[in-house]
């Protein structure tokens, strides 16, 4: 990605135009003049590093992009990543840690930006009852996982729609991203096979289908309708944190809830 554009100008006339930015529209968001970031777009003029940071704040560019315009400009990259072990990342770490804790008996993990599994809580291991070894061996992927034919699918009731569901979600992230290795793992999963034992989708008459689309999984100990949240950091300034997501499920039904708190 960060050698489709040469210059700092093209990469920010790719987010512009990505965001469906108009130029006249971001120069009046981000208070400058139309011909100045005319000029930066087409090379006539230079932006300092302060102008880059500005306009890739208001086009939602991220962390990682912004490093790579930065560099494309001349200047040094802003923004570090590092590993969740780092020492200066224990806080972080500790947070998550907690997070996924306080989210017991309702099943929590942490995803890094391709879905691979970072860490999860311990009732989410009742869950995955069944799925392949090889599936669970790191660095162990969330969708892959879920929808893989000896993964959880065979055990997802309403597998066409959490599919789509995932699938939307994944398409999202690549617009917003731009990541190569996302459109990879998409055509990985838009490959799998669809089992024909899935019911109708809200056939179980849940709350969940009405404001929410649920996961309905089948396990050892009853059928679970589970509504999914997503937590993230919310003013990072470090990449790995900036591309770190929090998935968590709660029950939809009391059967579930029931369920769960027997998982403790």
């Amino acid at each position: 990605m960060a050698g489709a554009a040469q210059t700092v100008g093209e990469f920010l006339r790719s987010w512009r135009q990505l965001r469906r930015f108009s130029q006249l529209e971001l120069a009046v968001d981000a208070e400058i003049s139309q011909r100045h970031l005319s000029f930066i777009e087409s090379g006539r003029a230079a932006p300092s590093r302060e102008m880059i940071l500005h306009l890739a704040e208001h086009l939602d560019v991220p962390l990682r992009e912004r490093n790579a315009m930065l560099l494309a400009a001349g200047y040094s990259p802003m923004y570090r990543e590092r590993r969740l072990d780092d020492p200066e990342l224990i806080h972080a770490k500790t947070t998550l840690e907690f997070l996924l804790r306080a989210h017991e008996p309702h099943p929590a993990l942490t995803v890094d930006r391709h879905w691979n599994i970072v860490a999860t809580n311990r009732a989410l291991g009742p869950l995955l009852n069944g799925v392949a070894p090889e599936l669970l061996k790191s660095p162990a992927n969330a969708l892959r996982i879920s929808l893989h034919p000896r993964g959880l699918a065979p055990n997802i009731l309403n597998l066409r729609e959490w599919r789509g569901h995932l699938l939307d979600r994944l398409r999202r992230q690549i617009r917003i991203t731009r990541d190569p290795a996302l459109d990879v793992l998409l055509s990985e999963l838009r490959s799998y096979p669809l089992h024909s034992s899935e019911c109708p989708a809200g056939s179980n008459g849940t709350l969940a289908n009405e404001v929410a689309v649920p996961l309905q999984l089948r396990t050892s100990t009853g059928t679970l309708n589970l509504i999914s949240t997503v937590t993230v950091f919310g003013t990072p300034v470090e990449i790995t944190l900036s591309e770190l997501t929090l998935e968590a499920f709660y029950p939809a039904d009391e059967e579930t809830a029931r369920i769960l708190a027997g998982f403790q």
